[in-house]
């Protein structure tokens, strides 16, 4: 009695090696990384974008508050004026701050300087700063 081997040995396999199948991961892997890096760093400057925009925006709303103040009161109410990080005022009036978690990072300020030459202007900075960077400035010479 013989055994006939020749159906399982002459047979050829058919498939992958796991060489093989590891060298496609790492090709497509990179392949893949090509493709989505330049997503990755546009999410990131569309980002540093909208907090930009958005700190231009609350350095003219504190300046355009500064300005409608009473000439004589800027000086004592917006001298040395901060607010902390995650404390951004939403409404000077009632003193209620903003509670959407964008505005977290945010802190903003102003300093005012008094021109000791002529009794009639007042410098004004207004910054804001992210994470303790500062993003957003505006200078304005108020007068009487």
């Amino acid at each position: 009695m013989t055994i006939s081997r020749t159906r399982y040995c002459n047979t050829r396999r058919r498939g992958f090696t796991l060489a093989e199948a590891m060298i496609a991961t790492v090709v497509l892997g990179i392949a893949a990384a090509g493709v989505l890096l330049p997503f990755t760093s546009g999410a990131a400057v569309r980002a540093e974008g909208m907090r930009r925009t958005l700190a231009a925006k609350l350095a003219g709303d504190l300046m355009e508050e500064i300005i409608s103040t009473e000439f004589d009161d800027i000086m004592y109410n917006y001298g040395t004026y901060t607010e902390t990080q995650g404390h951004i005022i939403n409404d000077f009036y009632t003193g209620t701050e903003f509670t959407d978690p964008m505005y977290a990072n945010f802190s903003r300020g102003a300093h005012c300087v008094w021109d000791e030459t002529q009794d009639f202007f007042i410098l004004v900075t207004v910054w804001v700063k992210y994470d303790g960077r500062e993003i957003a400035v505006i200078n304005r010479l108020i007068s009487e």
